[in-house]
């Protein structure tokens, strides 16, 4: 089993079926595991059942825990694989999860992302910590970022080829332009608008890295990631009264469902109910 080749050419039908740079990431990492996994036993993709396919997705489950989200991957990765490379059609309908998890996102307190940015010292990290809260970015989108995605006369930042593969704009505000200026100066980037130290595109976990230990100076004890301060940007949004609908073009998401989400968390926050705690 040349799992290289393999890998290739499913990455090529990926591409010619116009998936997001990220998605094509994914799927291919997921499915790198399963063929490394199965070469142990089978010399051919052919050779495997949808039997084996389901043993594996049990590994992963119970010696990994993985959740359901990363389960509906890789069950997605292998059945469009098999689809589009093998030209098998999969009967593992079953292997994804039927039940979603509908947990509330985890955010920060403003007076949380307000020590957060104070205590961040490093221009460029402060700059990432801001692009993320202050535009709602995910982190593929912080990475893609490049100069001529900042459109500093009116004040918006582009994001391309977004999730969906759908373009979109989002605020750029005063003070995060002047904090981008003093640090174009200082580190003057090429192509990315955040690069490494030898140029080129900056690391994923590099920026994860760079908000935990923003985090930890600020002495935030909650688990923040760069999708927390996405999570925070659309909770105070919604806490200052912006409809809903505006903060679904901005966070870029395709259905208002997945936006109203964050009113589940504000409707508590804001209502006056009193706790039964305080009528004793």
């Amino acid at each position: 089993m040349n799992i290289e080749e393999l890998l290739l050419e499913f990455k090529r039908k990926l591409i010619s079926q116009r998936y997001s740079h990220n998605s094509i990431q994914n799927y291919t990492s997921a499915l790198h595991v399963f063929l490394q996994i199965a070469a142990k036993k089978f010399n051919t993709p052919e050779e495997l059942t949808e039997i084996e396919i389901e043993k594996y997705i049990y590994w992963k489950i119970e010696k990994h825990g993985i959740g359901s989200s990363y389960q509906r991957m890789i069950v997605a990765s292998i059945d469009k694989f098999y689809d589009s490379v093998v030209g098998r059609k999969l009967s593992i309908k079953h292997l994804y999860p039927s039940r979603k998890q509908k947990l509330l996102p985890k955010y920060l307190t403003i007076r949380e992302i307000r020590n957060l940015i104070t205590t961040t010292d490093n221009r460029k990290h402060s700059c990432i910590v801001k692009l993320l809260y202050g535009c709602g970015l995910r982190l593929s989108e912080l990475l893609q970022l490049k100069l001529s995605d900042i459109d500093s006369q009116n004040q918006v930042i582009l994001i391309r080829n977004a999730k969906g593969n759908k373009d979109r704009v989002v605020m750029l505000s005063p003070s995060l332009l002047n904090d981008l200026r003093a640090y174009f100066v200082e580190y003057k980037p090429k192509e990315f608008l955040i690069e490494g130290q030898r140029g080129g595109k900056y690391s994923e976990k590099s920026v994860q890295s760079v908000v935990k230990t923003a985090a930890r100076k600020a002495g935030i004890k909650k688990n923040v990631t760069p999708h927390v301060l996405r999570h925070s940007f659309a909770t105070h949004l919604l806490e200052n009264g912006t409809d809903i609908r505006y903060i679904q073009e901005l966070l870029g998401h395709q259905s208002l469902k997945t936006t109203e989400i964050y009113t589940h968390i504000t409707d508590v926050s804001k209502s006056k109910i009193i706790s039964p705690l305080d009528l004793l």
